[in-house]
């Protein structure tokens, strides 16, 4: 009844049960052979007979407990027992109730199967043994045969021992009761164990669902900051998809595949927003900072085992064929083909889509460049496959399918990761705002302003306009940074003004420095803008005598729709350099700087009038105030002309002038200036100075030469700009005069 009950409460069937119809066959032999019985119902025909039946029918239950303690591998013998042990009863049995035999006289037959039983138990036993089969049901092995020889003592004592009657059956009863006992409450720890386990394993199962859920939205969350990376990940994912069942991977491991695959950029939750989104060159440091995404994904998704592929692709996405990848420089099938076939998805979505700094490319030139790579950036095999899927219209998915795929049938894990990723994005809203604009001025900060810029230029044609405020420095000097910041102020309120049409955007990029794109293709327009802009400044610096000496440069580029964000704002850049170097105060467009150079490359300037301006610009009262730096090397400067005589010093002016069969743009301009600087400070002595006067002119004051030894220092200067430059588009010449005058 016990073990019944266990196998209610389990579901499942116990050996014990079994047992069970075995002890309860020897207890009613035992019953009907005892003397107890003899002495209160001495003449009890009924329970006599049933001793008998027992011998008869014992055959099946041992039968049926030993098939089950086997596992069913010899079943068939066994039902061959069971079915000759029943045909003996009823034989036997019909003869009792005929009154042809008497159970005793029958009994001998019934003894035969028991014996026959037995030996086949034993034989089985035997075969279990050789072939190694018996570790399962070894103590009920034991057991069994313990019983078995006292079985059948017990059945040859009959005939002997009538006072014994019972106690070896009793015994061996009492042997397979104890063992199975132990047996059974093992196997309940087991089935405990496994349960546990089970539960254990659902647990952790959801658990890492939820993770991964949460993850997934969270990565899509990340992109979503971002119009041009929104639903990258989902892209990836599918297009990794394709390839996994063009190559033959089963629906199980391109699910897996497509799960993990989305999850190939989560490190780059790591990675600072300024970074990831930068539409200008990034420098060592910044680059390095967007590879460790790599390694921080794979930190991030180790403990997870919910799904294949994981931390292979979410590490080794980046690496190439060649070797020449990051972050462990794997080569051809060292790395995983998991993360091959993400590379190629990868690499195929980012030249598809748009970016903030170019538009998407046309799908010949994507072919071409996965055709090209391959074997370098690309697994060969895998890149021609997906550029035959391609051609063959193969590679297609569902983009409007919501990027939260995955475990949302689960409605706990829903609400669990809503809930997350609801706290998740109330935190990163109020740290975007926080961090994207510029507490004094109101305006974008340098990196976001970039961003949104960049994007506008992407859509229209327009100018972008690079403003500065000279005399900044001087103005918190002399009137504190209060003054300062409300000139700040100034010019933040006047672009914010501007930018009230959406089509315009302005930014702080730090300090004194500001951008602004406006959407107009004609300069007219344009000048407009910066007039009102400069305008108003200058009304308000008029009313503002702490700020009075503050002013405004800027130089402006003339962009086209689609344009490189990059070479724009050098271009803007340039031309500020050159408001700053000729005329403070007023803007430039940088083609109007092109135009110049070409029209007028000979910048004549009357020496004398620059002399006699550096001298008003040089002078001053009272102690020459000057910070540390300045005043060390103004006090060695001092110390080298101490060491010699005092003698006459000259000013020279060094010009590069443009051939006039040649027309230099302003990057060959630029490298000329460059190659001439390096010149003059490594051919000129210490105690002599140097600087650039304009953008295509230097001023050298050299200390004590031989007037006759000038053409000398010249010439040597020359020579050594013409090793570094290459280029014949430039004529250097020079003019000098006398510093000091007779008296």
């Amino acid at each position: 009844m016990f073990s019944i009950a266990l196998s209610i409460v389990y579901k499942t069937h116990f050996d014990m049960e079994y047992v069970g119809w075995c002890m309860l066959l020897g207890a009613i032999w035992m019953l009907g052979e005892s003397k107890l019985r003899q002495m209160l119902v001495p003449n009890a025909s009924v329970l006599a007979a049933m001793c008998f039946v027992v011998i008869l029918i014992s055959p099946i239950a041992v039968s049926i407990y030993i098939d089950s303690i086997q596992g069913g591998r010899y079943t068939r013998v066994y039902t061959c027992i069971e079915a000759l042990a029943a045909v003996n009863f009823i034989v036997c049995t019909s003869l009792q109730l005929f009154g042809v035999c008497d159970y005793i006289e029958t009994l001998p037959a019934g003894q035969g199967m028991l014996a026959v039983c037995c030996v086949v138990v034993i034989t089985t036993f035997i075969i279990d043994i050789i072939k190694h089969r018996v570790l399962g049901y070894r103590p009920e092995m034991v057991a069994m045969i313990v019983a078995l020889v006292l079985a059948l003592i017990e059945a040859a004592s009959v005939y002997f021992v009538v006072t014994m009657s019972g106690f070896f059956i009793g015994t061996g009863l009492i042997v397979i009761l104890f063992v199975n006992i132990i047996v059974t409450i093992k196997r309940i720890s087991e089935i405990e164990y496994k349960r546990q386990k089970e539960e254990s394993d659902r647990l952790r199962n959801q658990t890492e669902r939820v993770s991964l859920q949460m993850m997934k939205t969270l990565a899509t969350t990340i992109e979503a900051k971002d119009d041009y990376m929104r639903g990258h990940s989902y892209r990836v994912a599918e297009y990794s998809a394709l390839i996994a069942k063009q190559l033959g991977w089963s629906e199980h491991e391109v699910e897996n595949l497509r799960n993990a695959a989305y999850l190939h950029d989560i490190g780059k939750i790591g990675v600072p927003d300024t970074i990831l989104n930068k539409p200008t060159r990034l420098t060592d440091e910044e680059f390095a900072a967007i590879k460790s995404h790599t390694v921080m994904g794979a930190d991030i998704l180790k403990d997870i085992t919910l799904l294949d592929h994981l931390v292979d692709i979410a590490r080794n996405h980046h690496e190439r064929y060649d070797g020449k990848g990051y972050p462990d420089g794997l080569v051809g099938e060292e790395i995983p083909l998991s993360a091959r076939i993400v590379c190629v998805a990868d690499s195929y979505d980012a030249m598809k889509s748009r970016r903030i700094y170019r538009n998407a490319l046309p799908d010949e030139e994507i072919r071409r460049e996965l055709l090209d790579n391959c074997g370098t950036q690309f697994d060969p095999q895998i890149s021609r496959m997906f550029v035959d899927m391609l051609d063959n219209g193969m590679v297609v998915i569902d983009e409007d399918n919501p990027a939260a795929q995955g475990y949302r049938d689960n409605a706990a894990i829903e609400s669990v990761a809503d809930k997350f990723i609801s706290e998740v994005m109330k935190t990163m809203s109020s740290q975007e705002k926080a961090d994207s604009v510029d507490y004094l001025t109101g305006l974008y900060m340098r990196s976001r302003g970039q961003q949104v810029i960049a994007a506008l230029m992407q859509d229209n044609d327009g100018c972008l306009a690079f403003i500065d405020m000279d005399n900044l420095k001087k103005v918190n000097d002399v009137h504190g940074h209060k003054a300062g910041d409300r000139a700040l102020k100034l010019i933040g309120n006047l672009l914010a003004k501007e930018t009230e049409n959406e089509t315009f955007a302005a930014c702080r990029l730090g300090g004194d420095e500001f951008l602004i794109f406006m959407p107009y293709s004609d300069r007219a327009s344009v000048e407009s803008v910066i007039k009102r802009i400069f305008e108003g400044f200058e009304s308000a610096r008029e009313a503002d005598c702490e700020i009075k000496e503050a002013a405004l440069s800027a130089g402006l580029c003339m962009t086209t729709k689609g344009a490189m964000f990059e070479s724009d704002y050098t271009k803007a850049d340039k031309a500020l350099y050159y408001v700053k170097q000729n005329c403070k105060g007023s803007y430039f467009f940088y083609e109007q700087l092109l135009a110049d150079n070409k029209e007028n490359t000979n910048l004549s300037v009357d020496l004398r009038n620059v002399a006699k301006l550096l001298k008003e610009s040089g002078s001053y009262t009272g102690a020459l105030d000057l910070n540390y730096r300045e005043f060390a090397r103004i006090y060695e400067f001092v110390n080298n002309v101490g060491d010699r005589h005092k003698h006459n010093c000259y000013l020279v002016m060094v010009t590069m002038n443009t051939l006039p069969e040649q027309l230099a743009d302003i990057e060959k301009i630029e490298k000329a200036l460059d190659c001439m600087e390096q010149s003059i400070r490594s051919k000129i002595r210490k105690v002599d100075v140097c600087t650039r006067y304009s953008s295509m002119q230097y001023l050298i004051i050299l200390f004590e030469p031989q007037e006759n030894q000038i053409p000398n220092v010249m010439e040597r200067i020359f020579m050594h700009y013409y090793e570094l430059c290459d280029r014949e588009d430039f004529k250097p010449q020079y003019e000098y005069i006398k510093m000091t005058e007779p008296k």
